[in-house]
């Protein structure tokens, strides 16, 4: 792919107004929305504004596209035996959790109940990549930034922004101005659907047509209406009555049965538990939420995800099934051990080790090659190129093995307009593709549901180092 410079398509600016209003009065229409921010003066669940949007579609080569696609079922079942495997995760997380007070935490919740066995293992997946190109390739291709396996959002509004594309189209045919925005360059998202009905076949296995699901959302979510879509399309395709709380609502109101193990809170009895939330230590600011998490994994309820799930989720996790030999630990076909092969970064542990040592001097020497990633999820927590060698040089050896370090990817520059709060912003973007999928299985290792479960594409400013 060469720099797309003819992308998107030049406009005049009473197109570009066109597509401005167009876009914002079909967002607020149609449930593509978020809260504000809190300086705006109105009380939160009164008030919304558009989510923020490429006004054009981002491009992305449909084999790279495809290739990630068909990858999501292998990601599936390799970090589902991942997180069966107890001796793996002691081996990544026991020394994390001496210098990492979060990842203790949940290992210390992870060692009190991994033998208070639920039948059933359901996992809402979403592996991240994006486009790389060296100097002197010819074609970009997809490298894994993450694999996230708790709270991995927009799910609902992802498709919806595919469908804001397709009416753009229609309506507008962006003005003929590039025959590469048609009907056909539009891939179907199932994401819209796919996670509620992922959601229901849990539901369904737990056995109790009485029971309701759990989400656990953070207080004053922004994203809400994202999570609303899942909870609406699970009653009105499956059904099922789905509940929200917080950690804190979970440690007053909820309750385990000490014969049967059932989770109950408010008279309901839960069948599964959908994190929304606690993936961030800023999730659990007092010992009340710590105990809220502690009461779920120890109850029958069917956990999205696990704790096991959630610290083979992390950055040491991914950084370990990278080496030479471990993913066919997990996989036996070797066909699908060397696509996933393919698809990693360069990962090194900076740690006491020959090898953490080694990329440790290497960091110092040539930062701008890396980026140094701690045990977290949601974006903000990344340390990059030129912020290295000051990062690791205030961190000791044991407080240093927290991070792992990864080669930075480079994506092709491309162009496209945002969308943000009623504001156009044009520049040079970089976009991120996720692949979301369901996983169900049994402890014993019959394979229920192994499928991917549409997409998600965030473009932001190529300038960025986080989220868009």
């Amino acid at each position: 792919m060469s720099l797309l410079e003819d992308y998107p398509p030049s406009l005049l600016p009473e197109n570009y107004q066109t597509l401005k209003e167009r876009a914002i009065d079909w967002a607020l229409a149609n449930g593509l929305i978020i809260r504000p921010t809190a300086e705006v003066a109105l009380p939160q669940n009164v008030s919304a504004i558009h989510a923020p949007v490429a006004l054009f579609p981002s491009l992305i080569p449909r084999e790279a596209f495809e290739q990630a696609v068909n990858l999501q079922p292998i990601f599936n079942k390799l970090y589902h035996n991942m997180s069966l495997d107890d001796a793996f995760i002691n081996s990544i997380i026991r020394e994390v959790s001496k210098v990492d007070d979060f990842i203790k935490r949940l290992y210390d919740i992870y060692l009190k109940t991994k033998d208070n066995v639920q039948p059933i293992v359901f996992c809402i997946h979403r592996s991240d990549y994006l486009l790389h190109m060296d100097e002197g390739d010819v074609k970009p291709k997809i490298l894994q930034v993450e694999f996230n396996t708790i709270a991995a959002s927009f799910s609902s509004l992802s498709a919806q922004t595919g469908k804001l594309h397709k009416y753009l189209m229609e309506f507008t045919g962006y003005f003929d101005a590039d025959a590469r925005l048609n009907a056909e360059s539009l891939p179907e998202n199932a994401s819209w659907t796919s996670l509620p009905k992922g959601i229901a076949k849990a539901h369904e296995l737990y056995g109790s047509s009485k029971a309701v699901v759990m989400m656990v959302v953070q207080p004053g979510e922004r994203n809400a209406f994202d999570q609303r879509w899942i909870e609406y399309n699970l009653l009105q395709n499956h059904k099922v009555h789905l509940i929200r709380k917080t950690l804190a609502e979970v440690s007053e109101q909820a309750s385990v049965d000490p014969t049967t193990g059932s989770l109950t809170i408010a008279g309901n009895e839960i069948s599964v538990v959908y994190y929304r939330a606690g993936y961030s230590p800023d999730d659990y600011p007092t010992e009340q939420q710590w105990q809220a998490r502690l009461l779920i994994e120890k109850s029958k309820a069917i956990k999205c995800p696990t704790v096991a799930y959630q610290l083979v989720g992390t950055k040491k996790a991914q950084q370990e099934i990278a080496k030479p030999g471990m993913i066919q630990r997990y996989i036996s076909d070797p066909i699908q051990v060397k696509k996933l092969y393919a698809s990693f970064a360069e990962l090194y542990p900076l740690d006491a080790t020959p090898e953490g040592e080694a990329a440790t001097k290497l960091a110092l020497e040539k930062p701008e090659r890396f980026v140094m990633k701690p045990q977290r999820e949601g974006g903000g927590n990344n340390i990059y190129t030129k912020d290295i060698p000051s990062t690791l040089a205030r961190l000791s050896v044991s407080e240093r093995s927290s991070y792992i370090l990864m080669e930075l990817i480079k994506p092709p520059p491309m162009k496209n307009t945002i969308l943000r709060e009623g504001e156009l912003i044009s520049g040079y973007m970089a976009s991120e593709l996720g692949i979301y999928g369901i996983f169900i299985a049994t402890q014993d290792g019959k394979v229920l549901v192994n499928e991917p479960a549409g997409h998600l594409l965030r473009t932001k400013s190529a300038d960025t180092n986080e989220g868009g």
